[in-house]
């Protein structure tokens, strides 16, 4: 059985990305890293009990997280994925963005990465396989006004992802990153009916992805034939970039 840890758990990629594991890998079992807001991932748990599970996450503390690698190896003798898509924006324009909104925006989704990939190395080192993947975002190579500190931190994660690929390669881990465009899920739910018009009319395809879109490349990466793979940022964007 493989060990996959998603964070972000309860959000409708990261749940989505559970969903998919579980329906195609009969294998596969899933941890859903949550902090608050359990509902969603806690129906998931529930339509796949026995193979999915709730683990306590802050995903900006280190203690949090070996508290939650160390139950996962301890429930499951191993952990072989990891997703990192836990994450959150706060848009402002820089010159009248406050300090919190920077170091919150560069916690949640730069700092949280490290803590991650630092906290599952060991065990995977010590099993000889691993696979490691990183949600980015289409901001880090085009960032749109107002995002210096999301653009910011996702454009971290993709050359922490680079340059960590490179140091592990040879303990059979491999480390990618994936940067979605717009993806229909509640970070878009605010959006307007007239700004969602807009948005699509940049996107060659006229449409948003979906988060199966995004979960088919994360099982991609994910899986033993992928194991040439890695230090890749792949981009599904429906053709924005």
């Amino acid at each position: 059985m493989s060990s996959i840890l998603i964070t972000g758990g309860n959000g409708g990629l990261g749940s989505g990305i559970g969903r998919y594991f579980l329906e195609k890998d009969p294998e596969a079992k899933v941890w859903l890293g949550v902090r608050s807001n359990r509902s969603q991932a806690e129906a998931l748990a529930a339509e796949f009990s026995g193979r999915c599970a709730l683990i306590n996450l802050e995903v900006t503390s280190k203690e949090s997280w070996e508290s939650a690698v160390a139950s996962i190896l301890e429930a499951d003798g191993r952990l072989d994925v990891l997703v990192n898509n836990a994450g959150l924006h706060r848009d402002h324009l820089l010159a009248t963005m406050p300090d919190e909104a920077w170091t919150s925006v560069i916690s949640a989704n730069l700092d949280a990465v490290f803590l991650g990939c630092r906290a599952v190395i060991r065990p995977m080192m010590s099993q000889r396989f691993g696979r490691i993947i990183n949600i980015s975002s289409l901001s880090a190579i085009l960032p749109p006004l107002g995002q210096t500190n999301y653009a910011a931190a996702k454009a971290g994660v993709v050359a922490l992802t680079q340059t960590l690929a490179k140091e592990v390669a040879r303990a059979g881990i491999t480390v990618n990153a994936i940067l979605p465009g717009y993806i229909a899920t509640e970070a878009l739910a605010h959006m307007d009916e007239e700004a969602a018009k807009r948005a699509k009319s940049g996107i060659p395809m006229r449409r948003f992805g979906t988060p199966v879109e995004v979960a088919s490349a994360v099982l991609f990466l994910a899986c033993h034939d992928a194991g040439y793979v890695t230090g890749s940022a792949l981009k599904i964007d429906g053709g924005i970039f």
